[in-house]
Parts: C-alpha cells; sequence; structure tokens
C-alpha cells in the first residue's frame, strides 16, 4: 500500500499529540491553583488568567481533534493491513467461497474487537482500504490535518471511479501541483457537509457516466419512505428529482415566512412540517392549528389559499453551451449541488419564475450574466454576492442564500464603500454576531468570499466556489470565444486581421454571441 512511513508518522504524531495535551493540562493547572500569583511568577505580560485558562481549552480541543484524527489513521492501516495478512496467509488455489469467507472472518474479527455490527465493521474496513490507497489522503489523516469524517467522504465519493478518476479527484483537493487544484480553505477546514459538496461537484463533472445517464437511473428509483418514530411521531421521506425537492423546500419555506407574524408561536423549522402535511393531505388548514382556543398558534390559522407566498429566488448556474444544448455539461442548482443539463434547461425554459439562469463563461467558469428583467444596482450587486458566496461566508455556516443578507464587511459609517470587495452574505444569526463581538471579515475580491479571523487571532479561509472552464463542444474550440460581436450579423475574432468576419453558422451560435457582447 506503500503506507508504512505515513503509519510512522501517524504515531509519531500520536506521541506529539498526547505531549501537547498534557502540557496544556499542567499550564491550566498551574494557573487555577494560583501559584503562579505566590511563587511571583510571571503569566506573561498583560495576561488574563481567565482569558488565558479559556484559550488553553479551545487549544486541548484543537490537539485532542487532532489525535482522534491520527488514531482514525492508524486504526485504518490496522483494518486495511489484517485483510492484507489474511488474503496472503490464504492458499494461492483457494476457491473463491474460501476467499470470502476469509474476508468475512477478517470483518467479523474487526467487529468483535471494537465491539461494532459486522455491517459497521464491513463498512470501516471498506473504507479503511480505499482510504489507505491514497496515501495523500492517508498522509493528512495521520498528521491529524484531516478528520476521520472528512476521509470517509473521499471513499464515498471514489467509489464507482475508476483508477485514474479516482487519482484525479484526489489529487484536486490534496495536490497543490495538480493542474487545476482546489482552492480556498483546505479539506480538513471545511465542514464535511461542505466537503462533501464540494467533492460531490467534482465527481459530478468527471465521472466517465454522464449525469444524464446516471440521473435517468437515479429517477427510475424515486421513492416514498414511512418510518414509525417514537413519543408518537413518524418520519416521512421522499426520494425526488433535485428540482422538485428544492421546489418543495422552497415553497414550504416562503409560506412558512409568509405566515410568520407577531400571532404566530410556531418557528420556521415547526411551519415547514405543518405546511407540507397540509398540502399532502389536502385540509385547507396549516397542519397543528387548532380549530378553536385562544393560543397564537391558533389565531392564525388560515386556508392555505390565502397565504401570501413571497418569492423563493433559486439561482440555476448553466454552461453557456450547456444552455444552448451543445454539451450535456451539469448545471449547478442553488442549495442542491450538480443537475442535468436537460433538467437545467427546463427550468430556465418552461418560465419557472422563481428561478433565475446565471450563465457561466467557458473561458474560466465564472458568471458571465443574470438573466432577469430587473436590473436595479442594487438587486445586481446582491445577486451578484449570491452568485460568488453560495452560502453564508461565516467559517462553517451552511444557511444558504434566501435566508442571508447582504452585509458591508467594513461598516459603510466608518468608510466602506458598496462594491463586491466590501460586501458579503451573512446569515442573520452571524450578522448579529459579527457587530457584537471580535469576529473579523477578511477583504473579498470579486471571485472569493473573505475569510475571517476569531477574537483568539484563530484565521479561518474562505471557502472557494471552485469553478472550472467549461466543456466545449467538439465542432468549437476556445479561440471562437474570443469572437466580438459587431452589426450586420458578422462577427470579428479578437486579435486577428480586420478584415477577417467569422459568420454564425447556427441561431444557437449568434445567440451566443451577442449575450457574451451584451455582457462584456
Amino acid at each position: 500500500m506503500g503506507i508504512g512511513g505515513s503509519a510512522g508518522v501517524a504515531l509519531e504524531g500520536v506521541r506529539a499529540s498526547v505531549a501537547a495535551l498534557s502540557a496544556l493540562e499542567k499550564e491550566d493547572a498551574f494557573l487555577a491553583s494560583g501559584a503562579h500569583a505566590g511563587a511571583g511568577v510571571d503569566v506573561g505580560v498583560g495576561v488574563d488568567v481567565l482569558q488565558r485558562r479559556y484559550e488553553v481549552r479551545l487549544a486541548r480541543l484543537e490537539a485532542a481533534s487532532r489525535l482522534e484524527a491520527q488514531l482514525a489513521a492508524m486504526k485504518a492501516r490496522d483494518a486495511a493491513e489484517a485483510v492484507e495478512f489474511q488474503q496472503a496467509m490464504t492458499p494461492p488455489d483457494a476457491s473463491v467461497q474460501d476467499r470470502t469467507y476469509a474476508y468475512v472472518s477478517v470483518v467479523e474479527e474487526v467487529a468483535g474487537v471494537l465491539t461494532i455490527s459486522s455491517a459497521a465493521a464491513g463498512a470501516l474496513v471498506d473504507q479503511s482500504r480505499r482510504i489507505c490507497l491514497f496515501p495523500p489522503v492517508f498522509e493528512a489523516l495521520s498528521a491529524g490535518s484531516l478528520s476521520w469524517q472528512h476521509a470517509k467522504i473521499i471513499a464515498d465519493e471514489t467509489d464507482g471511479l475508476d483508477a485514474a478518476g479516482a487519482a484525479g479527484l484526489v489529487a484536486h483537493f490534496f495536490d497543490p501541483a495538480a493542474a487545476n487544484p482546489a482552492r480556498g480553505a483546505a479539506p480538513g477546514e471545511l465542514l464535511p457537509s461542505r466537503f462533501r459538496a464540494k467533492v460531490r461537484g467534482w465527481r459530478e463533472r468527471h465521472h466517465p457516466d454522464s449525469i444524464e445517464k446516471r440521473h435517468a437511473k437515479g429517477a427510475a428509483d424515486r421513492r416514498m419512505e414511512y418510518v414509525p418514530d417514537r413519543d408518537g411521531m413518524a418520519w416521512i421521506s421522499l426520494y425526488l428529482p433535485g428540482d422538485t425537492a428544492c421546489a418543495i423546500w422552497n415553497r414550504t419555506t416562503a409560506t412558512a415566512r409568509g405566515l410568520q407574524g407577531p400571532t404566530e408561536e410556531r418557528t420556521l423549522t415547526q411551519l415547514r412540517p405543518d405546511i407540507a402535511a397540509s398540502l399532502l393531505v389536502g385540509t385547507g388548514q396549516v397542519a397543528g392549528e387548532r380549530s378553536s382556543g385562544t393560543t397564537a398558534a391558533t389565531a392564525s390559522t388560515t386556508a392555505m389559499g390565502k397565504v401570501p407566498t413571497p418569492r423563493a429566488d433559486v439561482l440555476v448556474t448553466v454552461p453557456v453551451f450547456s444552455l444552448l444544448g451543445a454539451t450535456d455539461e451539469p448545471a449547478v442548482l442553488d442549495g442542491f449541488g450538480p443537475i442535468p443539463a436537460s433538467m437545467a434547461r427546463r427550468l430556465v425554459a418552461d418560465g419557472a419564475e422563481s428561478f433565475y439562469r446565471v450563465l457561466v463563461d467557458p473561458r474560466d467558469g465564472s458568471p458571465l450574466e443574470i438573466g432577469r428583467k430587473n436590473y436595479r444596482l442594487t438587486e445586481t450587486i446582491k445577486r451578484w454576492i449570491r452568485m460568488r458566496d453560495t452560502k453564508c461566508t461565516f467559517p462553517g455556516c451552511t444557511n444558504r442564500t434566501p435566508d442571508n443578507e447582504t452585509d458591508h464587511l467594513q461598516a459603510w459609517q466608518r468608510g466602506g464603500t458598496t462594491n463586491v470587495s466590501n460586501l458579503a452574505q451573512l446569515c442573520p444569526k452571524h450578522h448579529r454576531l459579527k457587530h457584537h463581538s471580535q469576529w473579523t471579515p477578511d477583504p473579498a475580491t470579486k471571485n472569493e468570499p473573505p475569510g475571517w479571523t476569531s477574537p483568539t487571532g484563530r484565521h479561518y479561509k474562505p471557502e472557494h466556489p471552485d469553478p472550472e472552464p467549461s466543456h466545449w463542444p467538439q465542432w468549437r474550440g476556445p479561440e471562437w470565444m474570443s469572437a466580438a460581436y459587431h452589426s450586420g450579423g458578422a462577427r470579428r475574432l479578437a486579435g486577428g486581421p480586420p478584415d477577417f468576419h467569422y459568420m454564425a453558422h447556427s441561431p444557437g451560435e449568434d445567440a451566443l454571441l451577442r449575450c457574451l457582447h451584451s455582457t462584456s
């Protein structure tokens, strides 16, 4: 496997992490005892003892997290190598059945040693073997810079990819020298859910089978599940095409906001299932409300048809060639992720008014324009920020665009300007925290959201959306996109002879050139 050296690094890392925890524990005990004051020991000029003990807690959490990752690396190595040793002990002429039972025996041994179920042990062994196939992932886990949750994401998302595809995915996220490395925060600095979203986005774009083919199979597997739960409750789950699921979520959220007011006691989280249940059961009344009584919830009883539903605008980012049908490159549905090009074309062509079309420039993958009738400057800036940030920019926050506010990074009253480099998305919670604490944002750029610095000086890099150049149709290349629009239907290649013009061969090509010209 080529992980022997890394395994040694993991063991050394464990020793270092244990030593760091021990030193922090001794320091805290010393500060707590007050011995430093009695002995006249200087703990540092201007150091507040309570502040330092607070910082020690954060440092111990950080060291413990690093230690957990290093121990997970050792467990992964041992689980993977246990299988290898068992296979080596199996006679070369053993039957397939004997080899299968030898593997099952290892899994059962692992289950017994760890006191976990056979299914959990099988998953651990499979994930461990995959992680150990990728030295950069195993090394990051051994160093404690990547958690086991992050490593499992790599194991999950490389499943089904061929060797070259899996190696390409790992190189993109772990090799700075790769042709197109991931930008922004490192894998271990992202929430696992956000890291999975980035990994899955890359996988969808580079999977050997088209997303159209895989989506067709997924749509055929759509289903509804019902699971009774305790306390008289139950779960209803729907496995649906992404655009349908997103539309359901957005409608229930928007309707819930319309119901909120001074007399409504239910939270947004409580209102969503009540509204969904009402729409499915067809009661004409928001589920959870009673027909009589004096509670605030009862006072807000309203027929669903009379509830004002705010717009729930969602961005659909579509490569221009995909929109024109020249390629089947995936689009991205805000709040969901990659979707088939056919789904995106349907959303923007069938008059789905709650979806904003965002065209992507095939030259560099950057947003090209927003297709909408309202071009007021304030709205344009807000939508540009939505495209750039995709969510609340505060470290670890996953709040998506409908709930977020466009905030000045440097306050207006302190000389901050209203432009994309001084604006960022913040959810209401983190907007308030920014103004009432020492959390400080970095400046943003046209294409990158801001990073943040905590009150204790820890810096968190921004999560970069990681755009890639679009796929080109076989019948055209990047040099063709250097065209500029001219009147009379003729197009002149930029940098070419003054008398050289290109005539569009189809309405789609002509529309594309007009689109690019209108946004230049």
